[in-house]
């Protein structure tokens, strides 16, 4: 009888352990003897190959049809899985074995840890508690809805048929698993698909945010009544007291460090490698202790990321250093991983794909429900609440690694998470496409009536906002604003943006600047250059009112933000910088994407400038000593008549003084319409009328020949004589403009303006390119307006 016990328990420990070669970590070769493969380095190498190349092959044919990256990095894990390729068993023994399939989970799962420690990192919560009642509802809604419809549907499911074990212990995970819009994935899809910073973007990463805060709610507290069901009150307690320690270690101990590190930090500054050191240590230690408590190495780095200050300097400098490696590298491990524990031979049962199927199904109806309703009773386009929708339906990191945990635990089988995961495919494959075809955050910005310097009021106030990169942008700017007249009859509303990079945040803001109630002694960058406007506000009082805000977003979408506060603060006129020829090629050709979109979407008049750093006269303000010369371009077209409407406005500063270079021919210079032209000639003959009463406006005819040498002479040295040169972006199709355009590549500010724009440019002059408001809701051709509403000239 001893001796059948033992060979039982002999049996029971052979089929629950396999023994595995424990120094076998490099390989010496093939021309040795050794079968590579057999080696932990040599096989994850291998291991990291594959996973690369498939997952970036299905991106490249993927990419085209609107598909988010995480789709492609499952389905290439499920190309190497068991599904496809794992189905050869040596394939499957070979490339990943047992052995090595552990080292790629530890990869996977560490990579995990700080992706979710970035994620905390990036996250600022406190941007929810003045999102307004709208973030709420979506967020409360869009989660306890398909909860409801979820929890219904299972009563009534229970009752009507007999469910299968498995599936019947999935479906309450599976209930909340669909209910969820979880902050991560939502601002990792609105990044992929360039919309973060848009009015949809930030409803919704603020209410994923609220749906986050009633999942986690919810979770908790069954993990806490289970706990305190199941364990023995000495357990429970000795869990909950554990768990209190680690938040306040993090609160009150790793909080404050990091606020210390950035008041140690001066602006412009890196923060210093211990100090990143001493975080990346602080983050494995936090994960130890949650492994050591039972509450997992996620939840804790997730408390510690979530504590550290978001943005630059330290959240910044924290996910330079990891977003690379932990993007490129650690997390495309964990997706396939996701593919390779999937087996769609694993499903067997065609009822039970139908149920799951219907239960998620039910959970996207109730989302859209849920999520969608809010803000069609707060008055958002149906269209946009539909797209909400879709954006709160997405799956993503989050999704997964709760399958994955479910899983683990065999709290669902092999059938149930396959069908999951390929829900989760299905879903955001689907969802990505619409969403784009959906929504447009441009459409938005287009404007009901005329928003132009030429059809502005004399007496009417002024509405311009500027853009500014950096203090370098600073003095050319108010320079021009100043040389804008700004008088009691001719007022300026001043709207300032300070557009930033988003480094080291997971979500966009468009917010007002408050200045401190006390001065710093280390004012930040948008502090120094707010300060400088509001100098510049003091010095023109009852003249001038500046409203200072700050824009942080990512370059790909940062013209949103442009024009969504042009569009909210009724603008006639926005001015951006150009880029400098200093800056690094990435720069030049970030801001340059920036300039185009604008052009392309704002809903009034644009003009960038390019600053030239004339500075002859060293004063910030103009004064009576001395003039500030502007000379006007001008060929023809409604960006030209904008620039002299502009030079109009100019024209009635004491210290400014206007010459107009009206370029004529005896063949057409540029084309247009017969209305085109009768307006340039109406615009021409109201400033020579100016300049016959005002002895500082000028008006001159340059004749141009057949050839554009003489043009070309004249546009290139007029720098040398003036300040400032003003020109039209766009002008009519011609041989002439043809011809200047084979000189110089023509780029987003057009022909004439990339002339100006070059390096062989003569003189010092600044330059502002124009463009009158393009687009104009119920008009195809603004030009077609026939209610003229022209400025004094």
């Amino acid at each position: 009888m001893a001796e059948r016990q033992m060979l039982d328990r002999e049996i029971e420990v052979s089929t629950l352990y396999e023994c595995h070669a424990v120094d076998k970590i490099n390989s010496n070769g093939i021309w040795f003897g050794d079968d590579p493969l057999s080696f932990s380095v040599p096989l994850l190498l291998l291991q990291l190959s594959l996973i690369s190349i498939f997952t970036r092959s299905i991106y490249i044919l993927l990419k085209p049809f609107g598909q988010p990256s995480i789709v492609s990095q499952i389905l290439g894990g499920a190309i190497l899985g068991p599904s496809v390729l794992g189905c050869n068993s040596k394939f499957a023994a070979k490339v990943f074995p047992v052995e090595g399939r552990t080292v790629l989970e530890t990869f996977s799962v560490f990579g995990f840890m700080f992706f979710i420690f970035l994620i905390g990192v990036k996250m600022d919560a406190s941007t929810v508690l003045h999102s307004g009642k709208r973030t709420f509802a979506v967020g409360c809604l869009g989660f306890f809805v398909p909860l409801a419809f979820g929890k219904f549907l299972a009563l009534i499911l229970g009752q009507v048929i007999q469910l299968d074990d498995g599936v019947r212990r999935a479906l309450h995970m599976v209930i909340r698993l669909e209910s969820d819009s979880s902050f991560p994935v939502i601002a990792c899809f609105l990044y992929e698909l360039k919309i973060l910073n848009s009015e949809l973007g930030r409803l919704a990463s603020n209410a994923s945010i609220v749906s986050d805060i009633c999942h986690w709610s919810i979770t908790i507290f069954i993990i806490a009544v289970k706990m305190a069901v199941t364990k023995s009150p000495k357990t429970s307690m000795g869990s909950l007291l554990s768990f209190a320690l680690l938040i306040i270690l993090i609160v009150f101990g790793f909080r404050p460090a990091a606020l210390w590190v950035i008041r140690h930090t001066p602006e412009g500054k890196p923060v210093r490698e211990i100090y990143i050191f001493l975080i990346f240590v602080a983050l494995l230690c936090c994960g130890l202790l949650g492994e050591l408590i039972g509450v997992s190495a996620f939840f804790s780095s997730f408390i510690l990321g979530l504590v550290i200050p978001d943005g630059p300097p330290l959240g910044a400098a924290i996910v330079e250093r990891l977003e690379c490696f932990v993007s490129v590298l650690l997390m495309p491990i964990f997706f396939t991983m996701c593919g390779l524990k999937m087996n769609v031979f694993a499903i067997q049962k065609l009822e039970n794909v139908g149920v799951l199927q219907l239960f998620v199904l039910v959970g996207f109806i109730g989302k859209m429900i849920g999520t969608a309703l809010p803000p069609i009773f707060f008055r958002m386009p149906v269209r946009d609440a539909v797209s909400l929708g879709l954006i709160m339906n997405s799956k993503g990191i989050i999704d997964l690694a709760m399958l994955n945990n479910w899983r683990t635990e065999n709290e669902i089988n092999d059938e149930c998470f396959a069908i999951l995961i390929i829900s989760v495919v299905v879903i955001t494959g689907v969802v990505s496409p619409l969403v784009k075809t959906l929504y447009d955050p441009s459409r938005r910005f287009l404007a009901y009536k005329r928003r132009t310097i030429r059809h502005h009021h004399h007496n009417e106030e002024l509405r311009v906002l500027a853009c500014i990169h950096s203090l370098d942008n600073v003095r050319t700017m108010i320079m021009l604003l100043d040389a804008s007249n700004p008088t009691k009859e001719t007022p300026i509303s001043l709207f300032v943006l300070h557009l930033i990079k988003l480094a080291g945040r997971a979500s966009s803001l468009l917010i007002p600047h408050m200045p401190r109630d006390k001065s710093s002694q280390d004012p930040t960058q948008s502090e120094r250059i707010f300060n400088v406007f509001r100098k510049f506000e003091q010095e023109n009082r009852y003249h001038l009112k500046v409203h200072c805000y700050q824009g942080i977003s990512p370059y790909a979408s940062m013209h949103n933000d442009v024009c969504s506060l042009a569009l909210e603060q009724r603008i006639s006129f926005i001015i951006i910088p150009f880029h400098k020829q200093k800056y690094r090629a990435e720069s030049s050709h970030v801001y340059r994407h920036l300039n185009k979109n604008v052009f392309e979407k704002a809903p009034c008049s644009v003009g960038v400038l390019i600053d030239r750093r004339n500075w002859r006269k060293s004063r910030l303000l103009l004064s009576e000593s001395s003039y500030y010369q502007v000379a006007v371009l001008f060929f023809g077209g409604a960006d030209d008549r904008e620039a002299v409407a502009y030079a109009g406005r100019m024209s009635e500063h004491q210290t400014v003084t206007i010459t107009l270079l009206h370029f004529t021919s005896s063949t057409i210079l540029v084309g247009g319409t017969a209305r085109c032209k009768m307006l340039d000639s109406e615009i021409l003959e109201e400033f020579k009328q100016n300049a016959s009463r005002n002895e500082r406006v000028t008006y001159q005819e340059e004749m141009v020949m057949d050839n554009t040498s003489g043009a070309l002479g004249v546009i290139r040295s007029v720098g040398t004589y003036y300040d400032l040169v003003i020109v039209g972006r766009r002008h009519g199709d011609s041989r002439f403009i043809s011809d200047l355009g084979k000189r110089k590549e023509n780029g987003d500010l057009g022909t004439l303006g990339e002339i100006l724009a070059s390096s062989d440019f003569e003189g010092g002059a600044s330059v502002l390119v124009v463009q009158q408001q393009t687009k104009v809701w119920g008009l195809r051709d603004p030009e077609e307006s026939t209610r003229l509403r022209r400025v004094k000239l």
